[in-house]
C-alpha cells in the first residue's frame, strides 16, 4: 500500500552529494516481503534515513552508526531527535572515524565497540545487497580517516537488528563488481594467486593502491589497513550467483583475514526508488550463513 508523505524537510542543514551510478539492470526489480511508501519531494536517501531512525531507534538503545551517505543523514537526523527530546539515552557505536566525527558534531554520545556489552540496532550503507537474502558487500570505497572493514563488519554482526539503506540499483540478483578481501601482507602475492585460481575465468584479483591508478600489484603504495593488512579487490567479470558461496570459498584460503561480505539475520533493507521507499526483510533465515 502506498502512502503519500506530508512531512517537510526544509530544516535539513547538511549537504547531499550525488550517488555513484551503478549498472542498470534490464529486468524489473522483484521485491519479496515488501511494505512500500511513496514520496514526492526531498533528498531520496534522507527519506530512507528518516524512516530508519523513526521506525527502529528507541530511547535507551545502543546504536551502531554506519558509514556512507545515507548513514551520514541518519546520524544527523538522530542527533536532531536527541536535541528535540524525542529520543533519550542513546549511545552510538561508530563504524569508522568519519561516522564518529559526524556523530560528535550531531551531539550523539559515543562508546567504543570494544567496551560495549550489547548493540541493540545498527544501520549502514552497502555497496550492493543480494535479493532476498540481503547478503551485502561493504568496503568497495577506498578507506579514509582510518576506516576499518573489520570494525565495521564486527559492529554490524554484533547488532541485534541491522538495516541497510540503499538505492534501487544496489538491490540485485546476479551481482556484479568487486568484493574486498583483507589478507596478510606477508606473502600477499601467493595469497592473491590462490584466490585468482579459485575464481579462474570469473574474476580478476588486484591489490588496492593507496594512491595512483589501480592495478594487479597495487603499485608502489598499496593500501595497508590499520590492522596491517593489504586489501585485494576481487573484481568479478561474470555475475556472482551467490555471495554466500563466494564468502565460504574465500574463508578457506590461508592468509585471508576477512572480506566485505556481510550476512545478518534479522536484517532489513530500506530501498529508495523513484516511486518511494520499499522495505524488505530477510525472513528466510539460513542459520548456517549467520555471522559470515
Amino acid at each position: 500500500m502506498a502512502l503519500t508523505s506530508t512531512h517537510a524537510y526544509s530544516t535539513l542543514n547538511f549537504s547531499v552529494t550525488s550517488l555513484p551510478t551503478p549498472r542498470i539492470r534490464s529486468k524489473p526489480l522483484p521485491f519479496p516481503l515488501i511494505r512500500a511508501f511513496s514520496f514526492s519531494h526531498g533528498p531520496a536517501l534522507f527519506h530512507a534515513a528518516k524512516h530508519t531512525v523513526d521506525t527502529y531507534v528507541k530511547s535507551g538503545m545502543v546504536i551502531g552508526l554506519g558509514s556512507g551517505q545515507a548513514s551520514d543523514m541518519a546520524i544527523h537526523y538522530l542527533g536532531q531527535q536527541l536535541q528535540a527530546g524525542t529520543l533519550k539515552d542513546i549511545v552510538g557505536v561508530p563504524t569508522s572515524m568519519y561516522s564518529a566525527s559526524e556523530a560528535a558534531k550531531a551531539g550523539i554520545p559515543l562508546d567504543q565497540y570494544q567496551y560495549c556489552s550489547r548493540i541493540d540496532f545498527a544501520f549502514d550503507d552497502a555497496d550492493i545487497v543480494e535479493e532476498e537474502t540481503l547478503t551485502a558487500v561493504i568496503g568497495r570505497r577506498k578507506p579514509q580517516c582510518d576506516e576499518s572493514i573489520i570494525q565495521e563488519k564486527s559492529i554490524l554482526n554484533a547488532a541485534n537488528k541491522l538495516v541497510f539503506m540503499i538505492t534501487e540499483k544496489q538491490y540485485k540478483g546476479g551481482l556484479d563488481g568487486s568484493i574486498p578481501v583483507l589478507i596478510q601482507s606477508l606473502n600477499w602475492m601467493e595469497i592473491a594467486e590462490e584466490i585468482d585460481d579459485l575464481f579462474l575465468g570469473d574474476a580478476e584479483v588486484w591489490r588496492r593502491p593507496y594512491t595512483g591508478q589501480a592495478g594487479p600489484t597495487g603499485g608502489d603504495f598499496p593500501v595497508v589497513t590499520r590492522e596491517g593488512h593489504n586489501i585485494l579487490d576481487v573484481i568479478f567479470t561474470s555475475p556472482i550467483q551467490s555471495l554466500a558461496e563466494v564468502a565460504e570459498s574465500l574463508a578457506k584460503v590461508k592468509g585471508v583475514v576477512d572480506h566485505g561480505v556481510v550476512f545478518k539475520s534479522p536484517c532489513t533493507a530500506v530501498i529508495v526508488s523513484e516511486s518511494g521507499l520499499s522495505i524488505v526483510d530477510n525472513l528466510k533465515i539460513n542459520a548456517a550463513s549467520d555471522g559470515m
